[in-house]
């Protein structure tokens, strides 16, 4: 097992690329399944990371050939031929549900394992499966399975009961070929999912909507081969943001969308960084010591991302005052602060609520990441804290992060990965 060994008490300062986004790439290697022309597609801006590599073992598993060639995928579906998801990677990667829609779009036909991931609470995927039933897919759960068949997808309204960014993106999917005009309403609206609507729009789909509650996929009878880059990862350029925050330095990111990161910037600000865009790029700027915030609540998008609230608590245990938390998307997302208070931060959870009450300094421990974002927020924490910091748990980290201990090293981190052995 490895670890990583933070020593605190330096500035981050540099410039920094920021990689492509987890939260786009990974369906967008679902979306590739539904095209039945066996042309060829190129994915650029790809993150080696851990669920990507999980994504493509998937996406091989089922017929289809995958070639790295640098930061780019080349893939191939033709001889796509397999509808059952490979129970482990089915249950390693919480992600690959996105297959379901795609699956059926291309088959008629799925069958999938309850899908894994992080432990963040129960996400239940029942608003994937009621979409998916309205368009006229039959399912039935048997043995831990959940098994889906259609003979032709009927397009349809599919109301949701929550924007939740992964059913949105599933029944877009499914709805590629469906016979006439499915509206999804309630959608989610992440900038992930504009760019899954950019990606089959350009293999000739038919899709408009994505960024706003209401989106219309009018069905097609073909796709056809493409080259799309990804968008880059806003909650990776949210890390080490805060990570700058949370050392008082001076960074300036590069290659990303500051749109997508308006209500990380406006917290940020009220926790006393200065962040201000040069040219498409953002450059922060940290104080000593951050200032608390009154409430920050997680929300769907725009509302500030829960994927980024461990991380931002870890800038705020040190923060002069107190302030609240609210994680209103997901249970369970405050399995960091047992080891955050290991550090010495002063955090009370009640429910959905933490309240942060700041402390002047935090010291070095050996901690756990129980899941992707509690593992950043540690990293954060252990880049301010006084002498050395030992995370364990690294895995979880990979999954979502593309060497994030090179990318702090490089503007000045001391952090390095070890093994067990040391």
């Amino acid at each position: 097992m490895e670890k990583l060994l933070v020593k605190g008490g330096r500035r981050l300062e540099g410039a920094i690329r920021v990689g492509g986004a987890k939260n786009a790439i990974l369906p967008s290697l679902a979306a590739v399944l539904i095209d039945k022309s066996g042309d060829e597609i190129v994915l650029g801006n790809v993150p080696r990371i851990r669920d990507v590599l999980l994504m493509v073992e998937i996406l091989r598993s089922l017929g289809a050939t995958v070639a790295w060639e640098g930061r780019s995928l080349v893939i191939h579906t033709r001889d796509l031929h397999n509808f059952a998801i490979p129970e482990q990677l089915m249950r390693e990667m919480r992600s690959s549900v996105f297959l379901m829609g795609a699956l059926l779009a291309r088959l008629g036909q799925v069958r999938i394992s309850h899908p894994g991931g992080c432990a963040i609470g129960p996400r239940p995927i029942d608003l994937h499966l009621k979409g998916l039933g309205a368009l006229g897919v039959q399912i039935r759960e048997q043995h831990g399975y959940i098994y889906a068949t259609c003979r032709r997808l009927m397009g349809t309204d599919v109301h949701l009961d929550y924007p939740s960014v992964g059913a949105t993106e599933n029944i877009l999917m499914a709805s590629i070929y469906a016979r006439g005009v499915t509206v999804i309403h309630n959608a989610a609206k992440e900038p992930e999912i504009v760019d899954l609507q950019n990606l089959l729009v350009a293999m000739g789909a038919r899709i408009r909507g994505a960024g706003t509650d209401q989106i219309r996929i009018e069905g097609v009878s073909q796709l056809h081969g493409v080259e799309y880059a990804v968008i880059p990862d806003r909650i990776a350029a949210g890390t080490l943001m805060m990570a700058t925050a949370a050392t008082g330095g001076d960074v300036l990111l590069e290659e990303i969308i500051p749109a997508h990161l308006e209500s990380v910037t406006a917290k940020l600000r009220e926790a006393g960084a200065q962040v201000r865009e040069e040219n498409g790029r953002l450059r922060v700027k940290g104080l000593e010591r951050p200032r608390a915030v009154d409430t920050l609540r997680t929300l769907p998008y725009p509302g500030f991302p829960t994927d980024l609230q461990a991380p931002m608590m870890a800038l705020l245990v040190r923060g002069s005052g107190t302030s609240v938390i609210m994680e209103n998307v997901f249970d369970s997302r405050f399995k960091h602060v047992d080891e955050l208070r290991r550090m010495g931060s002063q955090i009370t959870v009640d429910g959905r609520t933490a309240v942060v009450k700041g402390v002047p300094n935090l010291t070095g421990a050996t901690v756990t990441a129980s899941d992707l974002r509690a593992g950043a927020a540690l990293v954060l924490a252990g880049l301010a804290a006084e002498g050395e910091t030992v995370i364990e748990g690294v895995q979880h980290i990979d999954r979502g992060y593309e060497n994030l201990e090179g990318d702090l090293a490089q503007l000045g981190a001391d952090i390095r990965r070890v093994n067990e052995t040391g």
